[in-house]
């Protein structure tokens, strides 16, 4: 069935205290989207983020990132007034993220909440917390030894704690009690939240499109609790860090620095720990999209502390292997699979055996730095099982796109069109146009080339920090005219 949808991180959404949330905005986008014709809704990962605010670079695979919880919704639980929430300093913009004044206040006002809670009484977070323990004990610990050493990395802990001696384990959660009990509750009011959300996108047709990237951080829960799931040396530190190659973006490749999976153990324990971690995503999300897919086949491993990617080399990954484990486990789930990139027919043939919709991106299909072969995002090659994006959030927008290739570049997009236009806001539309009339059965488009907004609302530029993930739509803009903008394609295309 053919479907469109739109790209929109939570943490862009509009709304007050600093960053997009589960608030009543979120509803609000969901009934834009249901007035839209749109079926889908993506987002980015739900991670709690780390230092540079990636949401790819997470201290937890299976943890929900605190921020994105509604200051309203505990207003309206009596765990904190307006004045509180209206006091704290969250910046002066309504449309870009202050990670840093976030940071400091938003967990004083989470850490009220849950003094005032009296969660410890509360029969449903036990069930919450019983019924997630294979992740949650680890995690809520972490944090809390992490808090304790102000917020340092695990491989700077004392040794006993960070090799997890079992005397340690002991002292440390006698000591911490309350502070791992906090951790808790703050995962327990996400997910209580983010559930009540899903449920209310999924009752007006909207399905939830996650996201998560495919290597774990480091410096995260997963890798502390369970080293022997990495390739790491005696002492805990990794052997070979993630990443990609030198390509047309970039002259010394992507070093990424997250830890690499000991492949040959997961498939020792049937892959469980991919396993259950699918069984949470399809808990989270009606459909998962795997960021770096073409990883499960062959993934570039660069030696830890390497200064860039050119000394990486490619490895084999488990190939479908993994997946048939993860079918023979939860039976069939949805998952979109990222295999964008230098690809190779080895990918290709691992896509189709396992025959999840893989991705196409417009910008691509024109631009001589990529490396895929001559016409691969070109509409006319597309097959029906795949998602055609205009960009992702690597990706410039449209408009800053059109803005920055070669005059030669926009000359072919043009042709391809079959339009001389003369303002690079027309040709935004026409490559919408494109997109939403071609073969493959989803669409996914950005909002911001639906609102034809410039390289200021890009959202990631890979290989930078402190500049990234910081955009947030205006409320004004979700607005009547934007509902009929985006539904003429949509109904016009057959995706409504």
């Amino acid at each position: 069935m053919r479907a469109s949808g739109i790209l929109l991180p939570i943490a862009s959404l509009p709304g007050r205290y600093g960053i997009g949330c589960f608030s009543k905005e979120a509803r609000q986008f969901v009934d834009f989207l249901e007035k839209a014709k749109q079926k889908y809704w993506q987002i980015l990962p739900v991670g709690p983020t780390s230092y540079g605010d990636s949401p790819y670079q997470s201290f937890s695979t299976f943890a929900g990132n605190p921020y994105f919880i509604s200051l309203e919704s505990l207003i309206e639980q009596g765990l904190l007034t307006r004045r509180e929430c209206d006091a704290a300093d969250f910046g002066k913009s309504d449309v870009s993220v202050d990670y840093h004044k976030l940071y400091l206040e938003r967990f004083k006002l989470l850490r009220k909440a849950y003094e005032r809670s009296n969660i410890s009484q509360r029969e449903d977070f036990h069930s919450f917390c019983d019924e997630n323990a294979f992740w949650l004990k680890d995690y809520a610990i972490y944090m809390a030894v992490k808090t304790l050493f102000d917020g340092k990395s695990f491989d700077k802990w004392p040794e006993d704690i960070r090799r997890r001696v079992g005397y340690s384990m002991d002292y440390y959660q006698r000591e911490l009690y309350f502070e791992i009990e906090f951790y808790e509750y703050i995962q327990y009011e996400f997910y209580k939240q983010w559930f009540e959300l899903k449920e209310y996108a999924n009752s007006k047709g909207i399905q939830i499109i996650g996201d998560i990237p495919i290597y774990v951080a480091y410096d995260s829960a997963d890798v502390w609790a369970h080293p022997e799931l990495f390739q790491m040396d005696a002492e805990g530190n990794p052997e070979t860090v993630a990443g990609c190659p030198p390509d047309g973006f970039s002259a010394t490749g992507q070093l990424w620095g997250n830890p690499i999976y000991r492949w040959d153990y997961h498939k020792s324990t049937g892959y469980d720990w991919w396993v259950r971690r699918m069984e949470k995503c399809s808990q989270l999300y009606d459909v998962t999209r795997i960021d770096h897919f073409r990883g499960f086949d062959e993934y570039f491993a660069i030696p830890a502390g390497a200064e860039d990617a050119t000394s990486g080399h490619w490895e084999k990954g488990p190939g479908i292997e993994l997946f048939h484990a993860i079918k023979r486990r939860l039976g069939d789930i949805q998952i979109i699979a990222e295999d964008l990139g230098y690809i190779t027919d080895s990918v290709r043939q691992l896509v189709q055996e396992c025959g999840f919709p893989n991705m196409k991106v417009l910008e691509f299909a024109f631009d001589s730095r990529d490396s895929s072969g001559p016409g691969e995002y070109l509409p006319y090659n597309y097959n029906k099982n795949c998602v055609v994006y205009t960009g992702t959030h690597d990706n410039e927008t449209l408009l800053g796109w059109l803005s920055n290739i070669l005059p030669e570049e926009v000359r072919m997009v043009k042709r391809y069109i079959g339009k001389d236009m003369k303002e690079k806001q027309d040709i935004v539309f026409e490559m919408i146009r494109l997109a939403q009339a071609s073969t493959a059965d989803f669409c996914i488009i950005p909002i911001q080339d639906y609102l034809c907004l410039d390289n200021t609302a890009r959202i990631n530029t890979p290989s930078t920090v402190g500049i990234n993930w910081k955009w947030r739509i205006s409320e004004k803009d979700l607005n009547d005219g934007l509902v009929q903008k985006v539904k003429e394609y949509t109904v016009l295309y057959g995706r409504a």
